[in-house]
């Protein structure tokens, strides 16, 4: 009965052990992928800690473009025009080259030589390859052209590795619109001596540049992206302000630029735009109407001033540096204002790109007074200057007016009578009646009365005013005695008393006289 027994618990003790180690099997197995998990846990950690002790470098340029972005700095003007909707996106990335009919790109299977080689993209946008025939690559980045060739060699090849390069790309076609000066479209052609993409202020400096009326802050780029047209915003002010050179966006095959009209024309902001490689450009005379209180309305060809090539600080060292016109050329090329020209109320009439009309008050006033430059605004081709009659102007604002640069540098006044060299003479304005006395040889000292004149004065309302004026050579400027002169004004010099009474003497005389010279000559 023992060994029963005995062998009844080595069976028992068997049993157990071989059930532990099948539960320490299964628990094993249970266990692994927490282990596995708290491998990949300390193996990213460890990762973490190894690349904490670097400084971590955050480049928010390959961040995808957010959908109504705007940027923090761009610092958009108040009151600018209402620009057409769309899905404004800040340019915060280059985009991918996209290939089109033109493009010549190099393909590199691997292993595989005799497919391998450089294909033209035609016309309908595609390549034609060795087995697969002609694969559409049209839009896609390099990227997305090797993954899209890698499917289709697949089925003949066990693992196609193929690699995409740009050999030669095609001339970019890109459009302007807006305000400036000759916009259309312009096609850029890019070779391997420069395969730089052009930037936005690239093709507006080809374009001929920005109008006067341009809002440089919200300079729109339309791009077709993946089937989607996606609109970028570039403030070009901030790249001219604050050296933000990102605003500059890189440009591809069938970008649109458009450039809108601003609502608000800041004139302080017109001498830095006129600076810019980009912005107006002043090397041809342009064309100009100046109607109102000048002395030669109607059109007329303002020409820029010529710089030295030595001031030319541009990048664009092919043009004459130049001065863009300026209001008050326009004014000096029609002969100046007339002395009741309301020069506060000045308006300059400029056409937008779209027809419309804007209105630029000018107060020149401001130039004489202040010395305020900025009011003697820059002028572009089609501009119209309309100069107002003032209502009643004083006596002191006519004198400050007719000495402005805008003025006639000289006015007529006619000295007649008993003086040296009567006739019309040229004097300076605010010239006072005994200088224009002495411009015409001064009195004739045998003949002319040199205490009094008479004084014709042709006012701006077209009345005459007449008046009796006791000379004194030797007086300061005044009304009474020494007045200065305005345009066609008449100074007639009298005949004193005794030659007044010689000459009508003579009168009675003569033809007794020429009887007496009748008779000496028969007898």
């Amino acid at each position: 009965m023992k060994i029963p027994s005995v062998l009844y618990q080595l069976f028992l003790e068997r049993v157990n052990s071989y059930s532990a180690i099948a539960l320490s099997f299964c628990l094993a197995l249970a266990s692994s992928p927490a282990i596995a998990q708290e491998n990949t846990i300390e193996l990213q950690n460890t990762n973490s800690g190894q690349s904490s002790t670097e400084p971590q470098q955050f480049n928010y340029r390959e961040l995808p473009p957010l959908e109504n972005q705007t940027s923090p700095e761009s610092n958009p003007a108040p009151n600018t025009s209402a620009l057409p909707p769309a899905n404004v996106e800040f340019a915060t990335e280059e985009t991918d080259y996209t290939l089109g009919a033109g493009d010549m790109i190099n393909l590199n299977i691997f292993q595989v030589e005799e497919y391998s080689g450089q294909y033209p993209v035609l016309v309908d946008g595609t390549i034609s390859l060795p087995l697969v025939g002609r694969v559409d690559v049209r839009g896609l980045s390099l990227k997305q052209t090797s993954d899209v060739v890698s499917k289709q060699y697949a089925t003949y090849l066990k693992r196609p590795i193929i690699t995409v390069g740009l050999v030669t790309p095609r001339p970019l076609r890109i459009g302007i619109a807006g305000e400036v000066a000759n916009p259309g479209a312009y096609e850029v052609a890019l070779t391997t001596d420069s395969p730089q993409f052009p930037s936005i202020t690239d093709l507006l400096e080809q374009a001929g540049g920005i109008t006067t009326i341009a809002d440089v802050r919200n300079v729109r780029v339309t791009r077709e992206n993946n089937g989607k047209e996606v609109v970028f915003n570039a403030n070009l002010w901030d790249l001219l302000t604050r050296n933000q050179i990102r605003q500059d966006i890189s440009l591809r095959d069938g970008d649109t630029i458009f450039v809108p009209t601003t609502a608000e024309i800041n004139t302080a902001e017109l001498d830095r735009l006129a600076e810019a490689s980009f912005g107006l450009q002043s090397d041809r005379p342009i064309k100009i109407a100046v109607v109102g209180e000048v002395y030669r309305p109607g059109s007329h060809f303002i020409q820029p001033e010529l710089l030295s090539r030595d001031n030319n600080t541009g990048t664009n060292q092919g043009k004459q540096p130049s001065i863009p016109p300026r209001l008050s050329q326009a004014i000096g090329a029609a002969n100046g204002i007339k002395p009741l020209a309301d020069i506060k109320q000045v308006q300059v009439k400029r056409t937008a790109w779209n027809g419309e009309e804007k209105v630029i008050a000018v107060n020149l006033w401001e130039v004489i007074q202040s010395g305020d430059t900025g009011q003697d605004i820059i002028l572009q081709e089609g501009d119209r200057v309309i100069i107002p009659q003032a209502t009643a102007p004083t006596e002191q604002e006519r004198r400050q007016l007719a000495s402005a640069t805008f003025s006639p540098a000289t006015i007529t006044v006619n000295v007649v009578g008993e003086v040296v060299t009567p006739g019309p003479v040229q004097v300076e304005p605010n010239t006072p009646l005994n200088q224009a006395i002495l411009a015409a040889g001064g009195f004739d000292t045998r003949r002319a009365n040199s205490k009094e004149v008479e004084l014709v004065s042709l006012k701006p309302n077209g009345t005459v005013e007449k008046r009796k004026i006791q000379v004194d050579l030797g007086a300061e400027v005044n009304e009474e005695t020494n007045p200065v002169l305005g345009q066609n004004d008449v100074v007639v010099v009298g005949r004193s008393g005794t030659t007044s009474t010689s000459d009508s003497i003579g009168n009675v005389t003569s033809p007794f006289m020429g009887l007496f010279g009748l008779f000496n000559a028969i007898f």
